[in-house]
């Protein structure tokens, strides 16, 4: 690692697993999730304000539309918020999670689509999936036999799918079809090894370098996928950050989420910020997110 930073707090609160963050460019505002706290949050830098919107159920994601509004990945399935009505309405499609399963990370591709991993509560090897949700809301499998589908990224030329197995411990690359959306020809970029924490959610680049925040790390990391290095880290005072993404002005602003889900309040104590939003400005920038065309 060449380099190394200290992320600082941005919005001090205590999310039992914050997650998910998503920065909207037109509103200049971060979305992000409490999962276990059952939480649509959004987030303002400018005011240093967060308003919270409970959802009643478990919520892995949350992703912006092309019109207006987010998808969510509800512990139910899916659904559609509307920020100035704050109503949520379930889309009308074949798509379940099942009883004793939820919704985790979930994001959009080149083309509009919404990807979306599920778990089983009690982590059962093999039991997770990753699903697509294409514009006309029809649900297909992507991947099966997972543990905890995570991070997902794709490069600038559209031909990568970049995916994260939490538990597995890998970094996945894939080749990816914008037309279709398939992907293929699976190849391993990094093996963590257990001294640096758990991957969790992850974001690219504008260079399409990958950063994923390491639960139990105490860090977020910069691999480049070309060649598995890992070139750049940013530093927390909290052991368990979960995701990233670029956003600011000039999209130079990392926020990380982080949890405080399996901490005791010894461990808490020390650490009590778990569970807080944090930034740091880098001398690197990342690009818009890619929003839900349906």
């Amino acid at each position: 690692m060449t380099s190394t930073v200290h992320a600082k707090l941005e919005y001090q609160t205590d999310a039992h697993l914050g997650e998910g963050p998503v920065w909207d460019e037109i509103n200049q505002k971060l979305w992000w999730v409490d999962i276990l706290g059952c939480t649509l949050n959004c987030y303002d830098p400018a005011s240093k304000e967060n308003k919270s919107f409970p959802v009643g159920e478990h919520i892995g994601a949350a992703a912006l539309r092309k019109e207006d509004g987010l998808v969510l990945a509800l512990q139910s399935g899916l659904a559609f918020f509307d920020e100035s009505s704050e109503t949520i309405t379930p889309v009308e499609n074949n798509f379940t999670i099942g009883d004793g399963t939820r919704s985790n990370d979930g994001k959009c591709d080149p083309a509009g689509r919404f990807w979306l991993g599920t778990l089983d509560y009690d982590l059962k090897e093999g039991s997770g999936n990753l699903f697509c949700m294409n514009s006309d809301l029809d649900v297909e499998k992507k991947l099966d036999q997972l543990t905890i589908p995570n991070g997902m990224a794709w490069n600038r030329q559209n031909d990568r799918f970049y995916f994260i197995d939490t538990i597995a411990r890998k970094l996945y690359s894939y080749h990816y079809e914008i037309d279709t959306g398939e992907i293929s020809d699976r190849s391993i970029i990094y093996e963590f090894a257990d001294d640096l924490g758990y991957p969790d959610g992850m974001t690219i680049d504008s260079n399409d370098k990958l950063w994923i925040a390491l639960y139990g790390g105490r860090k977020v990391i910069q691999i480049n996928p070309k060649n598995g290095h890992i070139e750049f880290g940013v530093l927390l005072p909290v052991p368990k950050p979960t995701s990233c993404t670029f956003g600011g002005e000039d999209f130079k602003t990392l926020f990380i989420t982080t949890c405080r889900e399996h901490m005791d309040e010894f461990e808490i104590e020390k650490a009590p910020l778990s569970g807080s939003l944090f930034s740091i400005d880098l001398p690197f920038s990342g690009r818009p997110v890619d929003r839900f065309d349906g």
